[in-house]
């Protein structure tokens, strides 16, 4: 199969290739893993979570070569740090909810005296992890984990544009051979995506709506079970009685942390009028602050746009929101250095949703600032979208920050905080809208996404009135 190149974010060059299973290949694999499935469900949960344990180990022993490879294909690096380090707190957090959510049931009576019940979960054999370029190695794994816990047997895709770290990744896999027979990443773009689709029993995407939408069809012809977590324009709301240096801080780090490249990132905010103007000139003070990490990646705040399709998007929807009157207090375009794509935390006043950066995905360290007049505007508005996911909203006092929020028509709202959902995955929610379908991610519920629930109904030797009398 034809190589394909992948391109470095901080120096624009193709230095990397991967090839790319071939559908036969992916085929063969997918076999092994389901041959393989049913010994590791008869493990137990616990002896699953034991498992877990040794491949928790061999990640932490590859820290510095999984670090590395992470920072070449997303060209930052405190970011980095974070998204390694929650993998074996993510580990260790399901093995331990695991052995209580998905023990046996206590047999029970029904409606009908004689008639009892029991249950039993049964994992789908074989699921499929299709993830974003965004944060590589959580986004590949934050399915997974559950679902590995959850008896289930695992093949990952990672995005084409980010694929270094997945060579270092199946070495831990390999040093845990009992994980070997039932995980799996593979290298690959969307033909891989669509043949992964084909081969297994459930799909979990994490990506875009366009992409997820085709996804979701492809399951939905099939007739298995998909999980899709898609875009977001977050929202923020900023009432006239919110501290402001607590809010203009939240939101910066909200708005641009991993340079904005990230579904959860606050992507527009609505201020109230009278504490409008002091909000913005906090904001840009901060703003102008944050530097490049350029040259060295552990300089400065904002690392490199991770892909040139990006760059491109966030440019266009720049140039609109200017040529429709928009005025840029601080960044406002996309820079090139050593090759790389950058841009620094951008901040716009002057916008309305006639302009694209206020409805599209923007993926970046822009932050549209919107005057309202009062909060029932600001709801209007925050929800005047095709997009869901999540938001945030500062007030005064939390209570009537969470009365605002309850008018939100989204999944996750932060409270006198910003994009908290990338810190904390303990706040069961879902998705409204195009943001995405099926049970949530978050919460201990979630590796419930991964099983199917059987009933035993039990008749306790009664003969049934309703039998014929034969």
């Amino acid at each position: 199969m034809t190589k394909l190149a992948v391109r470095n974010p901080r120096t624009g060059e193709a230095d990397y290739y991967i090839t790319p299973p071939s559908s036969e290949e992916l085929s063969n694999s997918c076999r092994a893993l389901r041959n393989a499935q049913d010994e590791w469900q008869q493990l137990g949960v616990n002896g699953r979570a034991d498992v877990m344990q040794k491949w928790k180990t061999a990640i932490e022993c590859r820290k510095e070569e999984i670090i590395a490879e992470l920072v070449k294909d997303t060209g930052r690096h405190s970011e980095t740090i974070l998204e390694f380090n929650s993998i074996p707190a993510m580990i260790d957090r399901w093995c331990n909810l695991a052995p209580e959510i998905l023990k046996a049931e206590d047999r029970i009576t029904s409606s009908i005296p004689f008639l009892q019940i029991e249950g039993e979960y049964k994992p789908y054999s074989l699921v499929g992890v299709i993830s974003p370029w965004n944060f590589p190695l959580l986004l590949s794994l934050i399915d997974a984990i559950p679902a590995l816990l959850a008896g289930s047997a695992v093949i990952i895709k990672p995005s084409e544009f980010t694929p270094r770290f997945i060579e270092p990744l199946l070495e831990t896999i390999a040093d845990v051979p009992v994980l070997q027979g039932v995980l799996n990443v593979v290298t690959g773009a969307g033909e891989t995506g669509r043949d992964i689709v084909n081969e297994v029993d459930l799909v979990a995407f994490t990506g875009s709506v366009k992409t997820g939408r085709l996804v979701g069809e492809a399951c939905s012809k099939r007739f298995i079970p998909v999980s899709l977590e898609l875009g977001g324009k977050d929202a923020a709301i900023v009432l006239k009685s919110a501290d402001l240096d607590r809010a203009t801080s939240a939101i910066l780090w909200g708005s641009v942390a991993n340079s904005g490249q990230s579904c959860l990132s606050i992507e527009r905010t609505y201020v109230e009028d009278e504490v409008f103007d002091d909000f913005v000139e906090l904001l840009v003070q901060k703003a102008k602050k944050l530097q490049l990490a350029h040259p060295n990646v552990e300089d400065g705040h904002i690392g490199p746009i991770i892909t040139k399709m990006q760059a491109n998007t966030i440019q266009q929807q720049l140039m609109d929101a200017a040529d429709k009157g928009a005025i840029i207090h601080c960044g406002g375009e996309i820079e090139e250095h050593s090759g790389g794509l950058w841009c620094l935390p951008t901040v716009l006043t002057d916008v309305d949703h006639e302009m694209k950066i206020m409805v599209e995905e923007t993926f970046g360290p822009v932050l549209p600032i919107m005057r309202v007049k009062d909060e029932r505007q600001a709801v209007e508005f925050a929800n005047n979208t095709n997009f869901g996911l999540g938001g945030a909203v500062f007030a005064g006092t939390e209570e009537k920050a969470i009365e605002v929020a309850s008018q939100l028509e989204a999944g996750a709202i932060s409270i006198n905080d910003a994009a908290l959902t990338a810190i904390m995955y303990e706040g069961e929610k879902n998705s409204f809208k195009f943001s995405g379908l099926g049970g949530s991610r978050m919460g201990s519920a979630s590796i419930k996404r991964f099983i199917r629930k059987k009933a035993f109904l039990i008749n306790t030797g009664v003969k049934d009135p309703w039998w014929y009398d034969v």
